[in-house]
């Protein structure tokens, strides 16, 4: 709760209070005439004395006060409610309110006072107030199926871009991110929603010790963000307010509202967040952007680190973490040897590359590569 709700509900109180107390002794004092006009109906009227003593006026005070701190507490739970809905809507569709409210009062004047010559009884206010509200809703809809004309709904989708970039759980437990703002590549600001937070938490408090262990992880690169990078958590949440959706989905929505970029390095976000245009910066695109290109005849100086699954392979890998199967590479396991590249095969799960010892000649062959159902055709590939 705010410090301005804080005072509402307090002058709320206080002024109830004051209403409460003196408007008592007038409520006690009529009672008290309506039960002596019962009694005796032709005497004079009588003052109750009670009705102005100082414990009656001091418990209408008190009840006032508590009276009016329940209802102001309810009354700022709405409007903040209502204020929350309200931050919720696109701009155009807040200008279409606006002007259909306005455009509503306008369009019934001539029936409101075609209808105020009528004698309609105690029926009266309910058609006035009816066929405003009804002038009004066929404004805003009016004004809403005219969004594609309107000059305030042709960016109402999605908020111009402002280079923000909101970060999710994953892209927080993997821990690039830290890098990368460190070393300047990402501008603009940073922000991360407080349900990611909640969810950091909810993973670090897990009863399974790698996911707490993960939850903990991402905690501890978020708290280094904020210390060595300007990073907002949960000040723009109020965008996407629909607490039981997905994660996903309101990281979706506040991007749109906020015109942000989602840094993430989920494939089901990334495809969901670019059907809904929402621009995506996957760090797994941008490491295999930056990931060396080896062409064949090139050599490489690989340290041997297992034998493979073939007959005479070893196995290595490249400083990115690329695996290269060398043939004739199974003796010289822990050793560093000079390899050539023979090929580089490139598939829908990453690239493939093979080489061999330079000193031992050419023994590679078609048939040596592994199929696509080997084990070792699965494991090399760059790790997305």
């Amino acid at each position: 709760m705010t410090r301005g709700q804080k005072v509402f509900i307090a002058l709320f109180a206080i002024a109830s209070g004051v209403g409460f107390g003196f408007g008592s002794t007038t409520l006690v004092q009529k009672v008290y005439d309506w039960n002596s006009k019962i009694e005796n109906p032709t005497g004079p009227p009588q003052i109750y004395p009670a009705a102005t003593s100082f414990s009656n006026i001091a418990t209408g005070v008190f009840l006032g006060i508590v009276v009016g701190a329940l209802v102001g507490s309810r009354l700022t739970r709405l409007w903040e409610y209502f204020g929350v809905k309200w931050e919720a809507f696109d701009r155009g569709d807040k200008v279409n309110i606006v002007v259909g409210i306005f455009g509503g009062l306008i369009a019934s004047t001539p029936i409101v006072t075609l209808i105020g010559s009528l004698n309609l009884g105690q029926y009266h206010f309910v058609a006035l107030f009816g066929i405003w509200l009804g002038c009004v809703s066929a404004t805003v809809y009016a004004l809403h199926s005219m969004g594609d004309v309107l000059p305030w709904a042709k960016e109402s989708g999605q908020a111009k871009r402002r280079g923000i970039k909101i970060l999710d759980t994953n892209i927080l437990i993997d821990g690039r991110i830290y890098d990368i703002a460190r070393t300047g590549f990402l501008d603009g600001q940073l922000y991360v929603p407080r349900f990611v937070l909640e969810e950091l938490q909810y993973i670090a408090d897990s009863h399974d010790a790698l996911r707490r262990q993960r939850g903990r992880r991402g905690l501890d690169v978020l708290r280094m963000l904020q210390a060595d990078y300007p990073t907002e958590v949960g000040t723009q949440d109020k965008m996407a307010p629909d607490v039981g959706d997905e994660v996903d989905s309101r990281l979706v929505r506040l991007a749109r509202a906020m015109g942000a970029d989602i840094v993430t390095n989920d494939f089901n976000l990334n495809r969901v967040a670019s059907l809904q245009q929402v621009r995506v910066l996957n760090l797994n695109d941008l490491a295999l952007a930056i990931r060396p290109n080896v062409l064949p005849s090139e050599g490489l100086a690989l340290t041997i680190v297992r034998e493979g699954s073939q007959p005479g392979q070893g196995i290595g890998y490249m400083e990115d973490g690329t695996m290269v199967v060398v043939e004739n590479g199974r003796s010289h396991v822990g050793q560093t040897v000079d390899v050539t590249v023979i090929q580089v095969i490139q598939t829908e799960r990453g690239k493939m590359i093979f080489g061999e010892i330079e000193e031992e000649g050419s023994s590679y062959s078609q048939n040596s590569l592994p199929q696509d159902n080997d084990p070792s055709s699965r494991a090399v590939r760059r790790h997305e």
